[in-house]
């Protein structure tokens, strides 16, 4: 594991049993089998969704963004203002905002696709 995800690592400490798994040339980071971050290339990026997306905009976060067929797939995953990073309670604000918004997600129905594809 990274250095950048063992300080990550620290500045979660007392935010939950956090888990981390490689994907995509990255990391997924869950809590309590909830996956509410990614980290790319030594960068956190939090789950935002409509209900604290503007928190993370205000604060000058940019979304994790990667090429995919030629165009650009914007996730819903947001960077965390520098700041956030230099202390486990500058962080934890910022943690709870993910992990609430991802725990609405995976109560939210799922949606159903096309019939056929």
């Amino acid at each position: 594991m990274s250095d950048y995800l063992d300080y990550l690592r620290e500045l979660m400490t007392g935010f939950g049993t956090v888990t981390v798994r490689r994907m995509f040339g990255g990391h997924g980071l869950y809590r309590d089998g909830v996956f509410f971050a990614v980290v790319d290339d030594d960068t956190l990026y939090l789950k935002t969704d409509e209900l604290n997306r503007a928190r993370f905009e205000a604060a000058g976060c940019v979304p994790f963004a990667f090429p995919k067929q030629g165009e650009l797939v914007v996730t819903s995953y947001w960077s965390v203002p520098e700041s956030a990073l230099d202390s486990a309670d500058d962080l934890r604000p910022w943690l709870d905002l993910a992990y609430a918004a991802a725990l609405r997600k995976a109560k939210a129905p799922a949606k159903r696709g096309k019939r056929g594809s």
